[in-house]
C-alpha cells in the first residue's frame, strides 16, 4: 500500500482565504498546538501574507509569531511560503535583504520554504533556492499553475526539470485558484513522475468544487503529498478537508498515517476558532459558496476574500461580478500572468480601477506601469501593444537589471531605523521595515525592550509611516 503525505494549511492558507488573514496570534498558537499532534506531513504557518497582516493588522512581530509556534509546534515539519526575489513582499528585493531573510527563517524554526515566482521566471526563484540550500532549509520549488494558450503541459514540465537542476528538494503543483480540473491533475502528476523523482505535492483551493476530484486522481497518478486544512477551515475558497483526503484515500488503497486522537482533538479546537470568528462577523460566508465562474476569472482564494473585503469597505459589494468579469481581460492585456501573489493584486486593482472609473487604464497603479517596463521578469506572452501604449505611452522597452546588479539596501536602512528608535535596530525588525516601512510595528516583548519602555516611560507601539505599499 503506498502512502500519502498531508500537509495542514489552516493557519496560514485557510486563514488567509476565509479570514483575510485576521486570525489572532492567540489562536494560532492554540491550533498549531493541537495540530501538531495530528502527525501531518507539515504546517503551513508563515509567508505569504501573514507577515504583512501581522505588521499592518494585528500589530504583531511576524518574528515573534513565528518562534511562538517554533516553541508550539514540537513534533511536526513547519513549512513556508515565498515569493521568490519578492520575499514576502511586492517588488523584486536585493540579494543581500534576500539572503538574510531566509537565513532568519530558518533560525527561528522554519524547516520547508515553499518558493514560487508569480511569472514562472526562473531567474527569480535562482537565489532564493541557492539560500535556501545555503542555510540547509528544504527547498520546495513551486510551479504557478494557471490555464492559458501559453500554459501547456509541457511548458509545466520544462519548468520543473529546470526547477529540479537548480536543487529542489521537492516540486509543488500550486494551484492558487483551484482551477486544476480532474484529468489534467492526473496527467500532469504522470508527466512530472516521468522527468524527476523528487516527491510531489498538490496544491488546490475548493473554490469551484472540484479539489476531491482533482485530489482523488492526483492520488491515482502517484502524487506524494496533498495540502489539506481542517475540516472548520476548509472548503469555498480555501481548500479541502484532511478528514476528507483521508478517507479518499484509504478508499483507493493509500495508506495515511495520523492520528485519529489527534485530529478529533484539532477538529473540536478548530470548531470553537472559528465559531469565535462567525460570531464577529470575520468568517466570511461568501467566500465558502462554491462558485464555478472561478474556471473562467482563474481568482485565487486570498485574492477573492480580499477583493470582497475591499469592496465590502468601499460600500461597492455590488460591483463585484462586473469586476470579475474584467479580471481576464486585463490578464489578456497583460501577458497571461498567472494569478498568484503579487500579480493577482495588481491584475485585480487595475481591474476593480477598470470597473469603478467606468474606462479601462484611466488610471493605472505604479506596479502595473513598473510590470510593463519588465521590472517583475518576464511575461508569460506578448503585452496588448495597444494596451502598453495607452499606459506609458511612447516610453522605450529598457531592459531591467539583473538580480545580482540590484542595490543592497540593508546597511541604509539600519540607519534610518536605529535613528528613528534611539539605538541600533535589530536585523529583523530591519528585515520588516524594508519590507512595509510604514507597517514595521516593533512589539516591546523582550526584556531589552521591555526595560527600554520602563525607563522611558511609555509602552506604545512604534509605527512608521513611510509610504503605502500595496
Amino acid at each position: 500500500m503506498t502512502k500519502v503525505l498531508l500537509n495542514d494549511l489552516t493557519v496560514r492558507d485557510g486563514n488567509q482565504s476565509l479570514l483575510a488573514t485576521r486570525m489572532e496570534k492567540e489562536d494560532i498558537i492554540r491550533l498549531v498546538e493541537k495540530l501538531d499532534k495530528v502527525g501531518y506531513n507539515a504546517l503551513e504557518v508563515w509567508g505569504g501574507a501573514t507577515f504583512d497582516t501581522a505588521l499592518r493588522f494585528l500589530r504583531e512581530s511576524p518574528w515573534e509569531i513565528l518562534r511562538e509556534i517554533r516553541k508550539a509546534a514540537k513534533n511536526t515539519k513547519l513549512s513556508m511560503l515565498l515569493r521568490g526575489q519578492n520575499l514576502v513582499g511586492y517588488r523584486l528585493y536585493d540579494n543581500e535583504t534576500l539572503e538574510r531573510f531566509i537565513r532568519l527563517s530558518i533560525e527561528n524554526g522554519i524547516d520547508i520554504i515553499r518558493v514560487f515566482d508569480a511569472l514562472n521566471d526562473m531567474n527569480n526563484i535562482e537565489y532564493p533556492v541557492k539560500y535556501i540550500k545555503k542555510y540547509g532549509g528544504h527547498c520546495q520549488c513551486a510551479i504557478s499553475y494557471t490555464v492559458s494558450p501559453v500554459h501547456t503541459e509541457s511548458y509545466f514540465v520544462d519548468l520543473v526539470k529546470q526547477m529540479a537542476e537548480m536543487g529542489a528538494d521537492s516540486i509543488c503543483i500550486k494551484d492558487m485558484a483551484g482551477i486544476l480540473m480532474p484529468d489534467a491533475a492526473y496527467s500532469l502528476v504522470k508527466a512530472l513522475k516521468a522527468v524527476t523523482e523528487l516527491p510531489i505535492n498538490i496544491h488546490s483551493h475548493t473554490t469551484a468544487g472540484l479539489t476531491n476530484l482533482v485530489m482523488l486522481r492526483a492520488m491515482e497518478a502517484g502524487v506524494d503529498i496533498v495540502d489539506t486544512a481542517i475540516s472548520p477551515f476548509s472548503g469555498g475558497t480555501s481548500h479541502i478537508a484532511a478528514e476528507t483526503i483521508i478517507e479518499s484515500a484509504e478508499y483507493i488503497g493509500k495508506q495515511v498515517a495520523y492520528s485519529e486522537e489527534g485530529l478529533d482533538e484539532a477538529y473540536e479546537l478548530a470548531d470553537k476558532v472559528a465559531q469565535k470568528y462567525i460570531d464577529s462577523n470575520q468568517y466570511n460566508a461568501r467566500a465558502l459558496v462554491i462558485n464555478p465562474k472561478i474556471l473562467q476569472y482563474e481568482v485565487p482564494g486570498g485574492m477573492l476574500s480580499n477583493l470582497m473585503s475591499q469592496l465590502q469597505d468601499q460600500n461597492m459589494f455590488h460591483k463585484l461580478n462586473e469586476v470579475m468579469r474584467e479580471i481576464p481581460v486585463v490578464r489578456k492585456d497583460m501577458g497571461y500572468p498567472p494569478l498568484v501573489t503579487p500579480l493577482s493584486q495588481m491584475v485585480g486593482t487595475q481591474a476593480m480601477l477598470n470597473v469603478l472609473r467606468g474606462e479601462r487604464y484611466a488610471m493605472v497603479p505604479n506596479e502595473i506601469k513598473e510590470y510593463l517596463r519588465g521590472s517583475y521578469g518576464k511575461s508569460p506572452a506578448q503585452v496588448d501593444p495597444a494596451v502598453r501604449a495607452k499606459i506609458l505611452g511612447d516610453e522605450p522597452e529598457i531592459k531591467p537589471r539583473a538580480i545580482s546588479e540590484l542595490t543592497p539596501v540593508f546597511a541604509e536602512a539600519t540607519r534610518e531605523l536605529s535613528d528613528k528608535l534611539g539605538r541600533e535596530a535589530l536585523e529583523e525588525e530591519v528585515l520588516s521595515y524594508i519590507l512595509f516601512p510604514q507597517f514595521a510595528v516593533l512589539v516591546n516583548e523582550k526584556e531589552s525592550r521591555d526595560n527600554k519602555a520602563q525607563e522611558s516611560n511609555t509602552n506604545e507601539v512604534i509605527e512608521f509611516e513611510m509610504f503605502i505599499e500595496r
